[in-house]
């Protein structure tokens, strides 16, 4: 496909990151949005240009956005906001109203497995929220890019592991989980971006090149840190609420996120798609365990 131009919002985050530094790769123009412009600098460096907007200020985004041939749009975690939900909602309008006003045609969504569920799912059902808002958008096409558990959650672990040598989670160690690094949730934004040829409505699921299991994980960051016999421990969702509470999580984004890890025990968030290589990242556990969570756990 020729040059395009392409409005990336959260350019300083994992995904939003490795989708802008493979646009600029593949010789696309890149407007990197994000809230804090001192962390654009290393995408300006790289030939971008940058926008400071908060998220929910829809004259700002509609500005980044107006021109661009396709936005990358998603609502980043407010863990610090006390109604997560109506937070949610707000960013997700702001952004809705942006998209219509702007004239973009196409928008690729980051949003999640579970997301085709409108209750039960924690944060992941005000996702269901915005692809039902961004849908209603006239004259816009929405591809919404659903991965699943991005292996870089597991990086909370960090702390727990530092100080009591174990790797503490409220999932069932051997509960099959889609995980994926957020590197190849980037490169295969960059792909559907770079063909932009989704019409209307369209989603894909992405996941990692297997499914693994906390035990799994476990086994892989253990073994990347020097820690072969690293145990991994189901805590009770009592557990769970006070270390999120004592991390500065508020009471509404706990909840949520404890409604989403029973969500997970039970089955609920699954692919509803069959597998295919080509919704399947590269990166396995072992990799990401050697390549990213050593490095991170070393300081």
């Amino acid at each position: 496909m020729a040059k395009q131009g392409y409005a990336v919002m959260g350019a300083t985050g994992h995904v939003g990151s490795s989708l802008a530094e493979e646009l600029l790769l593949r010789g696309h123009e890149v407007r990197a949005i994000a809230r804090d412009e001192s962390k654009l600098e290393a995408l300006r460096a790289k030939g971008a240009t940058a926008h400071r907007a908060a998220f929910d200020d829809a004259a700002a985004l509609e500005q980044a956005f107006r021109g661009a041939s396709a936005v990358f749009s998603f609502i980043p975690p407010g863990y610090d906001q006390d109604e997560y939900g109506a937070y949610q909602d707000r960013v997700g309008e702001a952004i809705a109203k942006a998209v219509g006003r702007s004239g973009v045609t196409h928008v690729l969504d980051l949003s999640s497995l579970g997301a085709d569920l409108p209750e039960g799912t924690g944060p992941i059902k005000g996702l269901h929220r915005h692809e039902k808002r961004l849908e209603a958008v006239r004259g816009v096409s929405v591809l919404d890019l659903r991965p699943g558990y991005f292996m870089e959650n597991l990086l909370f672990s960090i702390p727990a592991i530092r100080a009591h040598g174990i790797h503490p989670d409220g999932l069932r160690p051997d509960l099959p989980i889609a995980m994926v690094a957020t590197r190849d949730i980037g490169a295969k934004a960059a792909e559907l971006l770079g063909r932009l040829d989704f019409r209307e409505r369209a989603v894909v699921e992405f996941q990692g090149p297997r499914r693994v299991t906390m035990k799994d994980a476990t086994a892989a960051i253990g073994g990347a840190i020097g820690m072969p016999e690293l145990p991994y421990v189901q805590v009770s969702y009592d557990d769970v609420r006070r270390a999120l509470a004592g991390m500065g999580m508020k009471p509404g984004a706990i909840e949520l996120m404890l409604e989403m890890a029973r969500a997970m025990n039970d089955g609920k968030i699954e692919p509803r798609e069959p597998e295919s290589v080509d919704r399947k990242g590269k990166t396995t556990i072992e990799e990401f365990a050697t390549q990213v969570f050593a490095r991170a756990y070393r300081g």
